[in-house]
């Protein structure tokens, strides 16, 4: 058994290796992604699956026989996110920013990046001129690159591009203008997944800045009978804000994932909301002191205001 672990770590270094730009390894001895606002170094995982890997050969693949194609510099640069290396997905992003300036999806999918990697202004810039260049265009459904149970994208370009400029704003507490985005990414909703995620960063937002009444109303638009494919933790989370979840039953589900972070981090907040600061602080702390998902959305969030 702990040979074929020993090989399957190779093969998975080697493959690596092979695929992506640079030679990047991925071990923790490795080269680190990031510095946490905490101070400690990030590193991609040392073991990526087989799956992931195969994708990410076919993306490159396709992106070598057609290096100015649009759709296969995105793919190469989501398959190689998607294996934690995301020094290499922004370089891959930033040729396409170069080769495509007018295609906002570039500066969306290197945006995302800039945050994994704690770059939040870099971001925000980045988001501001997918914004611009959205303008006037139809919105679309946006391909999912790890599909859901039903195999259903439930997230469009218009609403991940305004969605992602509001988590920038709110991890660097800005919060007038965090509101702001994301109030446009839920008009930009197409199904109850979105209107649930952005339902509720625009309650935390509101809970934080302390309009406890405008928190309230902004959950009009849930209900218990919602047809969530893939965003439960957050549907379970505002279902928690509008009374009709337990707090307790909802830290039973809490899991070493991202969605697992984004409950987490929700349920942080409650406890802050409700007047127990001390409390909420600690939650967080232990939370971004011994979770690996550094790169969730709940785990940044934690880690910034730890940092604060």
């Amino acid at each position: 058994m702990f040979r074929m672990k020993i090989i399957s770590q190779t093969l998975s270094l080697f493959l690596l290796a092979f695929v992506l730009p640079n030679g990047a390894a991925m071990a923790d001895n490795g080269p680190y992604q990031a510095t946490s606002l905490l101070g400690m170094k990030l590193y991609a995982p040392a073991e990526v699956g087989a799956k992931t890997l195969e994708n990410l050969a076919q993306a490159k693949a396709e992106y070598v026989a057609n290096p100015n194609d649009a759709d296969a510099i995105i793919w190469y640069g989501r398959r190689i996110g998607y294996t934690g290396d995301y020094l290499s997905a922004i370089a891959v992003f930033s040729e396409g920013v170069q080769k495509h300036p007018g295609d906002a999806r570039m500066y969306r999918h290197r945006g995302h990046r800039y945050i994994s990697i704690r770059q939040f202004d870099k971001a925000i810039a980045d988001y501001l001129i997918a914004v611009e260049l959205i303008k006037g265009q139809a919105n679309e459904i946006e391909p999912d690159g790890a599909p859901n149970a039903r195999g259903i994208p439930v997230s469009t370009k218009h609403g991940n591009i305004w969605y992602h400029l509001g988590l920038a704003y709110y991890l660097k507490h800005d919060f007038e203008k965090a509101l702001w985005a994301y109030t446009e990414a839920r008009n930009a909703s197409m199904f109850p997944d979105n209107i649930v995620s952005t339902t509720h960063w625009i309650y935390m937002i509101l809970r934080r800045m302390g309009r406890e009444d405008e928190a309230i109303e902004a959950l009009d638009v849930i209900t218990a009978d919602m047809d969530i494919i893939e965003n439960f933790s957050y549907y379970k989370l505002c279902l928690l804000y509008k009374d009709l979840a337990s707090y307790d039953e909802l830290a039973r589900e809490v899991s070493d994932s991202p969605s697992g972070a984004g409950m987490v981090y929700g349920l942080a907040n409650w406890k802050l909301y409700n007047g127990s600061q001390g409390a909420a602080l600690a939650k967080m702390r232990a939370y971004v002191e011994n979770s690996q998902g550094w790169s969730a959305f709940g785990f940044i969030a934690a880690e910034v205001d730890v940092a604060k």
